[in-house]
């Protein structure tokens, strides 16, 4: 069962899902997964988690820091730049120092809030793929890891969507949250994924990135994608392995999927595009 937006998203420390998982006999089993932060079982950092949304392009915005930290140092993925405002109140409310505003990848349909966060906080770098030819203050390639705090994030390539397109998975280890939390961009959505008809994309290799980069986590790692546009807000490996409608099908299948969507030319993306080439700053590249 998807949790709805909305339905607990102010729940810094834990998040629950279950999970309802059809077997071959037609019995039905439930599956609860955890995400369990400096519990006994789990001698991990304590991580803060928040999902922020913004309405007007469906874009979920991700919130991560170390409060075990003296510091509590925090990673903003994917903002944007109309809820800046809204995502920094929170930050300060917190008591977080923000380190690195990132994103998943050359967004078309909104305009990143990279460049206006730098801005604004002193200190904080702006973080995007090096594939994605486009600016920001630390380039990063696969295997690359992002840490705040005594944790970190891995750097997995997931093009496909766009030709930068990476996905950020919590660290595996026994002082690392688990389960293990997958921010897949627009590779990945709940039970979709992302078009492939501009910006570099392949169907081809958005099937062999998704397969090869996340499909092989665990099978409780939670998806949390970059957009949803039923209000849905996390799943996980294993639920897109069973019911995903588009990646569960052979390469040819999803292929043939694919190039039959017809969808409609991204409204924004001739102003977002160029944009968020230069860190969202538009014609003020020289500052990033």
């Amino acid at each position: 069962m998807l949790r709805k937006l909305g339905s607990s998203l102010s729940k810094p420390l834990s998040l629950q899902l279950t999970s309802k998982i059809a077997a071959a006999d037609v019995q039905k089993r439930w599956c609860h997964c955890q995400i369990q932060m400096g519990s006994p079982e789990t001698p991990s950092p304590k991580l803060l988690f928040r999902q922020l949304y913004e309405k007007e392009s469906s874009t979920y915005t991700y919130l991560l820091a170390d409060v075990s930290h003296p510091d509590r140092p925090a990673l903003l993925i994917d903002p944007v730049d109309k809820t800046v405002d809204r995502d920094l109140s929170l930050i300060q409310d917190l008591g977080l120092k923000l380190i690195c505003a990132m994103n998943t990848h050359v967004h078309a349909d909104h305009v990143t809030g990279t460049g206006l966060i730098k801005g604004k906080v002193s200190g904080v770098k702006s973080v995007i793929s090096k594939a994605s030819s486009s600016k920001a203050d630390l380039l990063i390639e696969p295997g690359d890891k992002i840490h705040f705090g005594s944790l970190f994030l891995e750097v997995r390539a997931t093009p496909g969507h766009t030709l930068g397109c990476v996905t950020y998975v919590t660290g595996d280890g026994p002082d690392q949250p688990q389960p293990r939390m997958a921010f897949t961009g627009d590779a990945l959505l709940i039970r979709g994924c992302g078009r492939t008809d501009f910006q570099g994309g392949s169907s081809q290799q958005l099937y062999k990135s998704v397969h090869s980069q996340i499909f092989t986590l665990p099978k409780e790692t939670f998806i949390f994608p970059a957009h949803d546009y039923k209000g849905f807000t996390v799943s996980t490996v294993g639920e897109e392995l069973l019911y995903n409608p588009r990646l569960t099908k052979d390469e040819e299948t999803f292929k043939g999927i694919m190039e039959n969507l017809k969808l409609a030319y991204p409204k924004m993306i001739d102003i977002a595009v160029p944009a968020n080439m230069v860190c969202g700053l538009q014609d003020s590249a020289s500052k990033v």
